[in-house]
């Protein structure tokens, strides 16, 4: 049977994948540990709403993982992983940037 498509698209699409589940998960299992901690210190002691959240992050990472193999093509993959991570890194860090109390 011969391939739809060249041999190295695949690869590369693969490769593609495999960054944005490593890196795109780890941006966005952070960005997570972060909003779940601040979110979670208004109704807990500051250490065990970081430790909850990080240990919470370990399952949005692996939900990042997962999403980025399922994903119909690799710039959705990309984009489902990067655009909560953006979002998340915003509620974290626009506080600080206009003026609020995070």
């Amino acid at each position: 049977m011969k391939p739809t498509r060249p041999l190295w698209r695949y690869r590369l699409a693969i490769a593609s994948r495999s960054l944005a589940a490593t890196l795109g998960g780890y941006a966005l299992a952070a960005a997570g540990a972060a909003a779940l901690a601040l979110a979670f210190a208004l109704a807990m002691p500051r250490v065990e709403a970081v430790l909850t959240a990080t240990m919470l992050s370990w399952l949005i990472y692996a939900g990042a993982a997962g999403w980025a193999f399922y994903a119909r093509t690799a710039w959705s993959a990309w984009a489902g992983v990067l655009v909560p991570a953006l979002a998340l890194g915003m509620c974290v860090l626009g506080p600080r940037w206009w003026g609020g109390a995070a």
